[in-house]
C-alpha cells in the first residue's frame, strides 16, 4: 500500500486520537479539532491505541516518510503516558478539586450564585437596619425564648462568647452537624422547583438579621460581633454557594431547555453534588474557627476584625482566582 493511501485510510482516526489527548488535558493547541460528537469515548481508546501501535510498526516496516513515522511515534508516546501513568495520589486530587475545580465550578454558576447572594443578604441587611428603628419588631421573627437565649449567650459579662458551656471539641462536633445540615438542606430543597431553596435562603437571612439587629440594638453588639466575624467568611459564603447549587438544580427542573427534564436534572444534580463537597469543606473550616477561635472572650475586637478581614480576603480571592487559567470546570 502506498503511503498516500495509508494516510487517507487512517487520517481521521489519528485526528480523533489527537483530539482525545487534548480533551484529556494536553496543553497542545491544534487548529483543526473534531466535533465533540465525533470524539471517541474512553472505552474505545485502548483498542485505538493498539491499532495505532500496529500502524506505527507498519509505517516503519514499509519505509514510509520519517515525518509520518515521527507523527505516529509521538501519538503513541502521548497515548502511553496517559493510559499507563500512575494515577495521582488522593490528596493531590483533593487539593486540585478544592483549589482549582471548585472555584471554577462556582464561577461557572455565577448567575444563580448572585441570585442566592441577594436572597440571603438583602433580607439580612434589611431586617438589621429596620430593628435599629423598630426594635419591637424582633418578636415577629423570633419567639421570646429565642430572644432570651440569644441575650444570655452574648451577655458582655459572659465567660465565653456565643455559648453557655461545652468544651471546644464538643462544640466543634455540634457546629459541624448543624452547619452541614443547613448547607445540605439549602441545596436539596432546590428539588422543589427551586422554591425550597429560595425559602431557606430568605429564612436564614431574616433570622440572622433579626439576631444581629436585636443584639446590636440592646448593647450586646460587641460580644456578638467578636464571636461571628471569625467564622462568617466561610460559613456565610458556604450558605450562599449551597443556595446557588439548589437554584441551578431547580432551574434545570423547570426549564430544561432542549434536553429531557430527567437529563437536565441529572446534570444539575452532578454539579450540585460537586459544589456541596466544597461547601462541606468550607463549613468544616467554619466550625473549627467557631469552636476554637470565635468563642475566645479575651481577644479584643480589633484582633477579631483583623483576622476576619484576612479570612474574607482569602475566601474571595480563592473563589475569584482559584483555578484561573487551567480550563473551564465541567
Amino acid at each position: 500500500m502506498k503511503q498516500a493511501q495509508f494516510v487517507d485510510r487512517h487520517q481521521h482516526e489519528w485526528r480523533q486520537f489527537e483530539d482525545w489527548l487534548e480533551q484529556r488535558g494536553e496543553r497542545v493547541r491544534r487548529a483543526r479539532r473534531a466535533p465533540a460528537a465525533d470524539l471517541p469515548g474512553d472505552e474505545t481508546i485502548p483498542e485505538r491505541y493498539r491499532r495505532l501501535c500496529q500502524q506505527l510498526a507498519l509505517a516503519r516496516h514499509r519505509g514510509y516518510s520519517p515525518q509520518l513515522v515521527e507523527r505516529l511515534q509521538q501519538l503513541m508516546q502521548r497515548g502511553h503516558n496517559l493510559l499507563y501513568r500512575a494515577p495521582p495520589p488522593r490528596w493531590r486530587r483533593a487539593a486540585e478539586f478544592l483549589f482549582a475545580d471548585f472555584p471554577q465550578l462556582v464561577r461557572s454558576q455565577a448567575a444563580t450564585m448572585w441570585v442566592a447572594c441577594a436572597l440571603f443578604a438583602l433580607p439580612l441587611i434589611g431586617v438589621f437596619v429596620l430593628l435599629q428603628y423598630r426594635p419591637d419588631l424582633v418578636h415577629l421573627l423570633l419567639d421570646p425564648r429565642q430572644v432570651a437565649q440569644m441575650e444570655k449567650m452574648y451577655d458582655p459579662a459572659a465567660e465565653h462568647l456565643g455559648r453557655d458551656s461545652g468544651t471546644d471539641w464538643a462544640m466543634f462536633g455540634h457546629y459541624i452537624m448543624n452547619n452541614i445540615s443547613i448547607g445540605l438542606r439549602t441545596f436539596a430543597s432546590g428539588l422543589l422547583a427551586g422554591l425550597g431553596t429560595v425559602l431557606v435562603l430568605l429564612f436564614n437571612g431574616l433570622t440572622i438579621g433579626a439576631v444581629a439587629g436585636h443584639l446590636h440594638q440592646i448593647g450586646h453588639g460587641d460580644p456578638f460581633w467578636r464571636f461571628v466575624v471569625g467564622h462568617a467568611p466561610f460559613e456565610l459564603t458556604a450558605i450562599v454557594i449551597a443556595g446557588g447549587a439548589g437554584l441551578q438544580l431547580g432551574l434545570r427542573l423547570i426549564a430544561p431547555g432542549r434536553r429531557r427534564r430527567i437529563d437536565a436534572l441529572v446534570e444539575g444534580g452532578a454539579i450540585g453534588a460537586r459544589l456541596c463537597l466544597g461547601v462541606a469543606f468550607m463549613l468544616l473550616v467554619a466550625a473549627f474557627i467557631e469552636a476554637f477561635w470565635s468563642s475566645i472572650a479575651w481577644v479584643p475586637a480589633w484582633g477579631k476584625f483583623t483576622v476576619s478581614g484576612v479570612l474574607w480576603a482569602l475566601v474571595l480571592t480563592w473563589l475569584w482566582r482559584g483555578g484561573h487559567g487551567s480550563g473551564d470546570a465541567h
